[in-house]
């Protein structure tokens, strides 16, 4: 099973892939390492943004995160793949999401990082609410990637 998870505290994505790899302990098995960071923006749609509440569905996230993973295993060779996501109170510049995919060779890491993230992004079940100067909204629709 390949490592998902859920925080409602902020996280340092690059110390985290660190101490992943070194858990791995496959040193010399991958050639290529693939990673995704978002950020808390200040701004959507055009207008300012002061921070975001993100509201899961628990069981049922960690369940499509890990089908998400599984599926890029079976597309690509993958040696691992490791998704952190944040929940609950972010502010502005908070690391959101980590997706990061090992494998041999840099095609199949890019590739399957993408697809991890695209998936992630339109189907599964996160909500936004964003807190603006005129109030909160829920976010209906994301990003295109």
């Amino acid at each position: 099973m390949m490592p998902i998870e859920i925080r409602t505290s902020s996280f340092d994505p690059w110390e985290e892939i660190n101490l992943h790899q070194q858990k791995m302990g496959k040193d010399g098995q991958f050639g290529a390492t693939a990673s995704f960071v978002g950020t808390m923006r200040d701004i959507n749609e055009g207008e300012p943004v002061q921070s975001m509440t993100l509201e899961h569905y628990p069981g049922m996230t960690e369940k499509h995160l890990q089908e998400i993973c599984a599926d890029a295993s079976q597309k690509w060779d993958l040696i691992d793949t490791l998704v952190i996501h944040r929940v609950g109170e972010i502010e502005i510049a908070d690391p959101i999401v980590l997706v990061c995919v090992w494998s041999a060779h840099r095609a199949e890491a890019f590739d399957a990082c993408r697809f991890i993230m695209e998936d992630l992004k339109s189907k599964a079940p996160f909500w936004k609410q964003e807190s603006t100067t005129e109030g909160k909204r829920w976010v209906e629709k994301n990003t295109p990637g």
